[in-house]
């Protein structure tokens, strides 16, 4: 057995290999950016190759790679590449484009030579154009809806973190505070989108992933649900991989 493990931000999610190359059932362990909420290592099955990609803490991607080391026999650590599965990274400095980011682009870039407009959201929200021929056009990085309300309430206490429905004018603080941060997330999309459409000339298919995307679905109709975007790809990287024989044993 290999399995694929994606370390975000405020989630561990992980899937099998299948055997046609793609991820099985997700499952997800949440933590604080510096320990889990649970012990990962009774939650992991043991296998053959572990496959992460990472873009938490250092301190907790070596927790995690203690426990990977215990029950799988080879890790394979994915990095950002300025080329790989018919994509073509726009930064200068590969490395500096977080390795979901990366995925997810090898992933749409496997759905089809289409140009996508990627939308990532979880902790952050990330916006990443890609066009016909594979090269990536770049991107944006903001905070998601659910960040944006985390961060109002630690500078006004007295208002709450979650809660309320989006609507167009709300007349309650709840409803107006989710409105307002799922509304400025949208606004960010849209604008996106028509800058991308006059960009290539064509208007990007959107591409929805992340664990925090459910909520902006109904406002986007038009749109991709890929909420396992990011273990799409990292699943093609393990492929690759495989065949090359790249997956270190651990230390």
């Amino acid at each position: 057995m290999s399995i694929l493990c994606d370390l975000g931000n405020s989630r561990l999610k992980w899937a099998s290999l299948q055997p046609d190359g793609t991820p099985g059932a997700v499952r997800a362990l949440a933590h604080d950016g510096v320990a889990f909420a649970d012990d990962p290592g009774a939650l992991l099955p043991s296998g053959e190759v572990a496959w992460l990609a990472s873009v938490a803490a250092p301190a907790l991607q070596v927790q995690l790679l203690e426990v990977l080391g215990q029950r799988f026999r080879r890790i394979g650590i994915v990095r950002t590449q300025a080329q790989f599965g018919g994509v073509r990274i726009a930064y200068a400095h590969p490395e500096r484009l977080g390795v979901d980011r990366f995925l997810a682009l090898v992933a749409a870039r496997a759905r089809g030579a289409d140009a996508w407009l990627l939308v990532g959201v979880g902790t952050a929200l990330t916006v990443d154009l890609l066009d016909l021929h594979g090269r990536h056009r770049g991107g944006m990085v903001a905070p998601a809806p659910a960040l944006m309300r985390e961060s109002l309430q630690a500078r006004a206490p007295q208002l709450p973190a979650g809660g309320g429905l989006v609507l167009d004018f709300a007349d309650d603080t709840y409803d107006a505070l989710a409105s307002g941060c799922a509304g400025a997330a949208l606004g960010l999309i849209e604008r996106s989108r028509a800058r991308a459409a006059a960009l290539l000339q064509t208007p990007p298919r959107l591409l929805l992933h992340g664990g925090g995307a459910a909520p902006l679905l109904d406002a986007l109709p038009e749109a991709v649900s890929a909420p396992a975007l990011v273990l799409e790809g990292l699943a093609r990287w393990a492929a690759a991989e495989r065949d090359s024989g790249a997956a270190s044993p651990p230390d």
